[in-house]
């Protein structure tokens, strides 16, 4: 059973600079919630209440955002502004009901290394991670979905999803044999391959479900040209040894938050499915003729 997940959110944001300087880009928002939120929605949604957060040095914004707020929710209550709230409340709950777990990462070595950071947190169970830069929009969350795969196998499982041929340079690229309806046993693991040589069209999103076994990969690997350890490179790794992995092409729409382009576009598609805002802003385009 699936416990804990970690999200690693030390990065430096470089591709959303200037505005990263200020602000984490996983507090983004999202129409009318940051990124993260997301992520930690579908990780609660999936049954799991323990998550553990890989953070820089000295940020304390993520953890600030979710720490209550009983002097604003006075001043709310006197004011009788109950809309705002019930907003509050419900970021309240998750945080009541969820054990948040901070780890630092003294300097940004890679995702890889990000989830090393948590080894003695997890210590010998199966844990799951999630990259608050890839949103999934589906009716049973991701992460539920790869834990289904992991109770029958109890092996990693990755999430896959299959991307437009002009974008697989910008992806992890699996190749893999099919064994069920959407599950596949991975081969190999090509980092950004140049388009014409990609194994296949499915690419890894940042959802994983690990056993503890990769934290001696993680300690072991050696670091890349810019010093960083990657977790594609340690999977490959686990492969050459003849671990065995698993990939699961997730049901869902997925929402590529990690450039400006894919967050803008990523606002737009919830917006337009927003309960509350949606239908507002479809006639807007429709009157305004965009």
């Amino acid at each position: 059973m699936i416990k804990k997940a970690i999200i690693p959110i030390a990065g430096l944001g470089t591709r959303f600079l200037p505005l990263s300087k200020a602000l984490p880009k996983e507090l983004l928002p999202l129409v009318d919630k940051p990124a993260i939120q997301y992520v930690i929605e579908e990780i609660r949604a999936s049954g799991i209440n323990e998550i553990v957060l890989i953070t820089r040095p000295k940020s304390k914004e993520v953890l600030n955002y979710f720490q209550k707020s009983p002097k604003l929710e006075k001043i709310l209550k006197e004011r009788k502004k109950h809309n705002f709230l019930e907003e509050i409340k419900k970021l309240t709950q998750i945080v009541e009901e969820t054990s948040f777990y901070s780890v630092v990462q003294k300097e940004p070595l890679g995702d890889g290394h990000a989830v090393l950071q948590a080894r003695k947190v997890i210590e010998k169970e199966p844990f799951a991670v999630l990259f608050p830069d890839d949103i999934i929009d589906s009716k049973i969350p991701c992460l539920a979905q790869l834990d289904e795969v992991f109770k029958t196998c109890q092996k990693p499982v990755v999430a896959l999803k299959k991307m437009p041929k002009n974008e697989l340079n910008r992806w992890g690229i699996v190749e893999v044999e099919k064994i069920a309806n959407r599950i596949y046993k991975i081969k190999k693991i090509v980092e950004k391959p140049e388009i014409d040589k990609a194994p296949s069209d499915l690419a890894i999103i940042g959802r994983y479900i690990h056993t503890p076994d990769v934290f001696q990969y993680l300690s072991k690997a050696n670091p890349g040209k810019k010093g960083e350890i990657y977790m594609a490179e340690v999977l490959q790794k686990m492969l050459d040894d003849g671990k065995i992995i698993y990939g699961y092409e997730f049901e869902g729409e997925y929402l590529d938050c990690g450039q400006k382009i894919g967050w803008l576009k990523s606002n737009l598609y919830l917006s337009l499915k927003h309960p509350q805002y949606g239908s507002e802003l479809k006639k807007f385009l429709k009157d305004e003729k965009l």
